[in-house]
């Protein structure tokens, strides 16, 4: 199973990811292009976004805080997540069940 917005790399899952903040929920909400989007409550400021970002990520994949980076897009709705310690397989599987 592959998907467009998953990229192995380096030991690590890289996620191409578009973020919606000020949602009215946290959440993964599907595929668009290329991208895996997702929605958060939280305001673009202050990196609250990004914040929120990964502790939804960090909830969804069940791995610890330190394995989820913010890789680039700190002030940009299109970011790339890298992931440590999970295979691709497996983190395509809990984001998209």
């Amino acid at each position: 199973m592959t998907a467009a917005f998953l990229r192995e790399e380096g030991g690590e899952v890289r996620l191409a990811v578009k973020v919606q903040p000020r949602a009215s929920r946290n959440a993964v909400a599907g595929v668009v292009g290329a991208e895996l989007k997702v929605l958060v409550t939280a305001p673009p400021v202050e990196a609250a976004a990004n914040e929120a970002l990964l502790a939804l990520l960090v909830e969804r994949l069940a791995c610890p805080r330190r394995a989820v980076r913010l890789v680039r897009g700190q002030t940009s709705r299109h970011k790339v997540v890298a992931v440590r310690g999970l295979p691709g397989a497996t983190v395509l599987a809990r984001l998209l069940p």
